[in-house]
């Protein structure tokens, strides 16, 4: 299950990247001829390594604290949230990996090394999350979530390799489910809240330019995306019935087929280094555009803009 340390990191991340990562060449394999940037390696090595002790403490002395320590444990939550919980664990990781790999290249680090130690950054930064599910009562160990993490490491590492930049972008969309209102706070009390514990919500995608060189001449930045959602869900497996001593209405649990345009912030061209490295931080972000929705329920529907 996703966690507040996840989204945290996440959000140190980007700022990151907002911070430090410049435009790194994403046409074809070329030699690394950059000086390391020492200073910069460090700054990068100390801030991640600050907020992985960090994170590591709040899971240990806050997320856990009412939690009893238990024997070593598995949980099988493979159909948990119709498997959109597992999308945000690949999510999660590739946005780290992602991070992670720009920011020592942006440090001047070798290519091969970049994706080494920050190309496995999200496996290695979720690992002791799954751990730490294992030895508390209540949660579980989870070989799903390892490999969603894995996945998603998997997925910058193999692209990197393939072809020597990022053609898929996996991306998120968030837009505020009529469910939550029907559950009584079990969906989040807030707007906020739902963010993190309404599936219902999200909407994961992944996203490729329509033109990877610019010679069809559709602009560099037009992209399609096909998205997975899911909706209807009051529980992990099965609905709840009922909240904090009041019902909750009877829905249907079905899944979400989506595909839609979209925009790679990172190919827009622009000659503000401002503007590039704010672009370069969204490139998780799905746009809103027009989307055609096929669902489990065997409807087709349509969209004028979709979140």
């Amino acid at each position: 299950m996703q966690k507040l340390l996840l989204l945290g990191l996440l959000l140190l991340l980007l700022l990151q990247a907002g911070l430090y990562a410049q435009p790194i060449p994403a046409q074809g394999a070329q030699p690394d001829t950059t000086a390391v940037n020492k200073r910069r390696l460090r700054t990068i090595i100390l801030a991640e390594s600050a907020f992985y002790v960090a994170g590591m403490s709040y899971l240990q002395f806050i997320w856990y604290k009412d939690k009893e320590r238990v024997p070593f444990h598995y949980y099988n939550d493979s159909r948990g949230y119709l498997q959109v919980d597992k999308f945000g664990h690949a999510f999660g990781a590739y946005v780290e990996s992602y991070a992670g790999y720009h920011l020592l290249r942006s440090a001047g680090l070798p290519r091969n090394q970049s994706l080494l130690y920050g190309g496995s950054l999200g496996l290695i930064l979720q690992t002791p999350i799954e751990v730490f599910d294992g030895i508390y009562e209540g949660w579980g160990f989870s070989w799903s979530d390892m490999a969603a993490n894995a996945a998603g490491s998997a997925l910058v590492v193999g692209q990197e390799l393939l072809w020597q930049e990022q053609l898929l972008k996996f991306k998120f969309s968030f837009s505020p489910s009529p469910y939550r209102e029907q559950a009584h706070g079990y969906l989040g009390d807030t707007a906020l809240e739902s963010l993190f514990l309404d599936y219902n919500a999200h909407t994961y995608w992944l996203s490729m330019p329509l033109s990877r060189k610019g010679r069809t001449g559709l602009p560099p930045w037009l992209s399609v995306a096909a998205g997975y959602s899911a909706n209807g869900m009051f529980g992990e497996f099965e609905n709840r019935r009922w909240y904090r001593g009041m019902p909750i209405p009877e829905t249907n649990r079905y899944r979400q087929y989506l595909l839609s345009l979209d925009v790679d912030w990172t190919r827009i061209p622009t000659r503000s280094r401002f503007l590039k490295r704010v672009f370069s931080s969204m490139f998780f972000l799905k746009l809103p555009f027009p989307a055609l929705e096929v669902n489990s329920k065997g409807q087709l529907r349509g969209y004028w803009l979709y979140y």
